[in-house]
């Protein structure tokens, strides 16, 4: 809701650390000339409300010039001829010449222009910003959403396609916000002099974002400091196609992982091996805060105008390894020096949650020491389901009976987790906060800003012919990632269940990090136990990471006797999509003699009976239009951005989900499939073998 006290509005801008600005008269701008080097990073806006929004822009010394102050300028018009509001900000060396400032006092639902001014008569580039509607205003939305850019091994073009499409709509159709899922840097770096022929996984590396220092770990570099993060983040904003897209739309945004690193969880860093990393953690939050506007704050921070770097120091982490508090003193302060997770309404239909899913979470328990034994034996990319339930349930498991030994590969190994603790994703205190709020909530939808997905994509590996065997016997299905929810399958069940209970319904997760489109339904269990699905999904493909297609082609030998798994042909098409959604069999069947009809025949309906459409070859974008009757989310998928050149779309596939009352089940309804790639990536059959009409 509004907040009419100034005293709180100053509170709530510190808060976030940021400057307020308050509406003035309304006049005309006095003149000036804009020079985009001396802001080389744009400007963006985040967070939008009913009537505030958050800017942001950078200015670092330039031309032996030094600024100490900016003034944030906003106009109902491009002109500037009506400006309403002028505030000003302090910036200086120790918050890396970054600015943030609150705008408040501003009229719901309406567009906004905004540009910064420094002491010199400097101009910033224009930015674009919407207020949302009100909370009581049953209004239409439409909004975007992302996830990993790599713009080390590839071009953020996908915002150039984005942007041509959204300027191509009618204006009430055009996009309001764009929803950030999180990686929207890459801490772990290649160089191409690190690389044979300056290539990774069959793409060039760019070269372009280098760090002060960093830390050399085999062909890779990773920060050492804040300072290391900075860099990353200044060459990431100076990408043409990521700066528009934020001065085009307000971004609200969560973090992943590799704004921290790679397999991190909590505070510690893992790449050759885990580390105890308290300092760096600290330092990633500094320069994401500093770098992403977002309605974020330092819990017990009495002055936060700008990001304050607590004391810490890299211990170990005390305790069992399963301990979801991690109580290390030096661990707390790191994970709670910024708080992230948050929620925003955009009018009576949309509220959106966002949850932080790395800061709170315990080890992945698949990548536990203790789960060697459980490793070995495994198809590329996959780990055993079961296995990874009972061992992510602990003691909890089966009612508080877990087996103290598990079978895996046709032997009986001691059940490592017995005695532990299950695992969680959110902890605790992020986990009451988040299911208070999606039981509270008055809205017609209630959005996950999920940045890991919910839905298993998983292979019914129990049916590989005994000749397939690569060393030991496999049972029943496995899930192609155990860094999502699909290793924390108890906490899944858990939240799933306390939302059946509260008769939560129109409940809807917008996921990314998997580098895949998907579109399904979520249920705590799947065959062999009961299918009843509690929420949709949608994941959306990466903007430029390599998916797992990409990465089989090159991690999986071409006389491995699982390839026809992963792909096929002369051009390595993804049999990945048909083995997820069809089966082994289908697979296998498609490479020994190319009959689709063949294939299809075989399909085992156990596989996937929640997913409506899995693309592991995505790259592209998502777009979601918000009505009171329905949701409708549209993948628009691109070749793999190698190029700077606007991309052709590769297909476009629309699926519906109608609200749905308490106590029913939600349903994924596909509406639209067209495009040259469908074919080729076994994406013109819908999940029951039949062929898929590529129009209504």
């Amino acid at each position: 809701m509004p907040i009419q006290n100034r005293r709180e509005l100053m509170k709530m801008a510190a808060a976030m650390g940021a400057t307020l600005a308050w509406p003035a008269p309304v006049r005309a701008a006095d003149a000036g000339v804009e020079d985009r080097s001396a802001y080389p990073q744009g400007v963006a806006s985040g967070d939008p409300t009913c009537d505030s929004i958050l800017l942001w822009t950078r200015r670092p010394p330039t031309a032996g010039r030094k600024a100490s102050r900016l003034t944030v300028e906003v106009a109902e018009t491009s002109d500037f001829d009506n400006m309403v509001v002028s505030g000003s900000h302090a910036i200086d060396a120790d918050g890396d010449w970054t600015c943030r400032i609150l705008v408040t006092g501003l009229h719901s639902d309406r567009t906004y222009w905004y540009r910064f001014r420094d002491e010199h008569g400097r101009l910033s580039r224009t930015g674009r910003t919407f207020t949302a509607p009100s909370p009581d205003a049953e209004r239409e939305a439409c909004f975007a959403f992302v996830s990993c850019q790599n713009v080390n091994m590839g071009y953020a073009t996908t915002f150039l396609r984005m942007i041509a499409e959204d300027r191509a709509r009618p204006a009430h159709e055009q996009l309001r916000f764009v929803l950030h899922l999180g990686d929207f840097i890459y801490e772990m770096l290649f160089y191409p002099e690190d690389l044979p022929g300056g290539m990774l996984q069959g793409r060039p590396m760019r070269g372009h974002v280098r760090m002060p220092e960093g830390e050399k770990i085999g062909v890779y570099h990773v920060p050492r400091g804040v300072d290391d993060y900075r860099a990353i983040y200044r060459a990431y904003l100076e990408d043409p196609d990521i700066q528009d897209a934020r001065a085009r739309w307000p971004f609200i945004c969560v973090w992943d992982n590799h704004e921290f690193s790679n397999r991190g969880w909590q505070s510690v860093a893992v790449y050759d091996r885990a580390r105890a990393a308290q300092r760096l953690r600290v330092a990633a939050n500094q320069a994401w805060f500093e770098y992403v506007p977002a309605r974020v704050s330092q819990p017990g921070e009495a002055d936060p105008m700008r990001f304050r770097a607590p004391a810490v120091a890299d211990v170990p982490l005390a305790g069992p390894i399963r301990d979801s508090a991690a109580r290390e003193p030096n661990n707390q302060r790191a994970i709670h020096s910024l708080r992230i997770y948050r929620d925003v309404r955009w009018g009576a239909l949309l509220h959106l949650l966002l949850t932080d899913t790395r800061s709170f979470r315990t080890q992945p328990v698949y990548e536990a020491d203790f789960a060697a034994p459980f490793r070995r034996g495994m198809p590329p990319y996959f780990a055993p389901q079961k296995v990874v339930e009972i061992l992510d349930a602990g003691k909890s498991f089966a009612g508080g009976n877990p087996p103290a030994e598990i079978v895996h590969g046709g032997m009986a190994i001691p059940n490592p987790a017995a005695r532990m603790e299950a695992g969680t994703m959110l902890g605790e205190e992020q986990k009451r906060w988040f299911l208070d709020r999606l039981r509270g909530s008055t809205a017609r939808w209630k959005f996950w800003g999920n940045s890991v997905a919910m839905t298993d994509i998983r292979a019914d590996v129990g049916n590989l012919p005994a000749s397939m065997a690569t060393s030991a016997k496999l049972d029943g299905f496995a899930i192609t990632n155990t860094h999502d929810w699909g290793g924390y399958p108890t906490e899944r069940a858990e939240i799933l269940g306390a939302a059946r209970a509260a008769g939560v319904s129109n409940f809807v997760s917008l996921a990314g990090d998997r580098h895949a489109f998907c579109a399904g339904t979520v249920s705590a269990s799947l065959c062999p136990g009961e299918f009843a699905p509690v929420a949709a999904e949608f994941v959306v493909g990466s903007i430029g990471t390599p998916t797992l297609a990409e990465a089989a082609a090159h991690a999986v030998p071409d006389d491995h006797p699982l390839r026809p798994l992963y792909l096929q042909g002369d051009d390595a098409a993804p049999a990945i999509n048909m083995t997820v959604t069809h089966g082994v069999a289908a697979s296998l069947q498609l490479a020994e003699d190319g009959d689709r009809s063949a294939a299809l025949a075989l399909r085992n309906p156990d596989v996937a009976p929640h997913l409506a459409f899995a693309d592991m070859a995505g790259h592209g974008f998502a777009t979601v239009r918000v009505t009171a009757s329905a949701i409708d989310v549209e993948f628009i998928c691109v070749p793999a951005p190698i190029t700077d050149a606007d991309p052709d779309p590769l297909y476009r596939v629309t699926h519906r989900v109608a609200a749905w009352a308490p106590g029913e089940r939600p349903g994924v309804e596909r509406l639209v499939a067209d495009g040259p790639a469908l074919a080729a990536r076994f994406l013109d059959l819908d999940p029951t073998g039949r062929e898929q009409s590529t129009s209504n």
